[in-house]
This record gives C-alpha cells, sequence and structure tokens, in this order.
C-alpha cells in the first residue's frame, strides 16, 4: 500500500508509475538504478519500511512472464541487498508482497520490513 503525503489526492491504480517512480526527489530513496528502485514507505506501517518495485510497469507477482526474467532477478539481488541490510541492523526482516485486493496499488511491489507495527492513526 503506497499512501502518504506524496499521494495527495492520487485516485489512480498504479502510484508507482503515476507518481513515485517519475518523482524521485518526493522520495527518501535507498536505492535506485535503470531496472530497480527502492524507497522508504511514504506512510509507514513498520519501524523500518521500505518499498521495492521494478521500474517497468509489471502488474503483480502474479502475472510475471517468461520476458521478465531479467528484470524479476534484477529485483530479488536488490530485495535480498536491502533484506539482508535491514537484517544485520534490526536484527529481524520480513520480506511480502500484496495480490488481488490485497494489492492498494497495481504495479508489483515488495515491502521489506522489521520493528514494531507503527499506529495509523
Amino acid at each position: 500500500m503506497a499512501t502518504g503525503p506524496i499521494r495527495g489526492g492520487y485516485v489512480g491504480h498504479d502510484f508507482y508509475c503515476d507518481v513515485a517512480i517519475p518523482d524521485l526527489s518526493a522520495l527518501d530513496v535507498v536505492y535506485d538504478d535503470e531496472s530497480v528502485l527502492a524507497f522508504h514507505h511514504t506512510r509507514p506501517f513498520w519501524e523500518t519500511h521500505i518499498v521495492v518495485v521494478p521500474k517497468k510497469h509489471v502488474d503483480s507477482l502474479t502475472t510475471v512472464g517468461a520476458d521478465d526474467a531479467d528484470l524479476m532477478r534484477r529485483l530479488f539481488v536488490v530485495v535480498q541487498a536491502i533484506a539482508r541490510d535491514v537484517e544485520e541492523r534490526a536484527g529481524a526482516a520480513a520480506v511480502l508482497t500484496n495480490l488481488g485486493r490485497y494489492q492498494d496499488s497495481k504495479h508489483l511491489h515488495i515491502h521489506v520490513h522489521s520493528g514494531g507495527r507503527l499506529t495509523t492513526e
């Protein structure tokens, strides 16, 4: 879920293609290359909450096709490196993605998180 101050009045279905990737200056970027972007969630649910996305639009994990193989390898190399760093710093990390109606933004995105859940109020 990518909601928060950066989102403002955004009502579309792909926050990453529409807002995040085109305007990196509005993000707290952790990693950026030609195919993958990672940044601190704009409204974190956990003490450490990083989102990793492919810059090319991919709907979700369940729609990845054979032509996405190189991109998925690159994505998971970045996810692994970020998760390793979070685990080393915090002592633990979790990696997750959402599917179907659990996926607020219809663009593959992977959460790397650690620490207690933050209140949403």
